[in-house]
């Protein structure tokens, strides 16, 4: 069984910044990609952005310039650091693993921007 801790949301205000954490523990033996997905209010769940075991990224056209995954393999923690943040970035992000026991999706973590 995989278990994914999400944290870092909140509410922050246009132009702000946050850092999301995941932590993902269990027998998930070998990861292949860790990342972020987002659900918008009213919207369907859409990538944000994903980290492959050997670096390669991948963001939406959306977050790129302003959004940055990383991940550090020997804690199996996945992080994601929003800066310039706009109000349109407003949804609940779900941490993502891909791993030879399956995908995984953590509970979610709100993220609001509003002044």
């Amino acid at each position: 069984q995989v278990q994914l801790v999400e944290s870092g949301g909140g509410l922050v205000q246009p132009g702000g910044s946050l850092r999301l954490s995941c932590a993902a523990s269990g027998s998930f033996f070998s990861i292949n990609a860790m990342g972020w997905y987002r659900q918008p209010p009213g919207k369907e769940r859409e990538l944000v952005a994903l980290i492959t075991s050997g670096g390669g990224t991948n963001y939406a056209d959306s977050v790129k310039g302003r959004f940055t995954i990383s991940r550090d393999n020997a804690e199996n923690t996945v992080y994601l650091q929003m800066n310039s943040l706009k109000s349109e970035d407003t949804a609940v992000y779900y941490c993502y693993i891909n791993c030879v026991a399956g995908v995984y999706w953590g509970q979610g973590t709100q993220v609001t921007v509003s002044s």
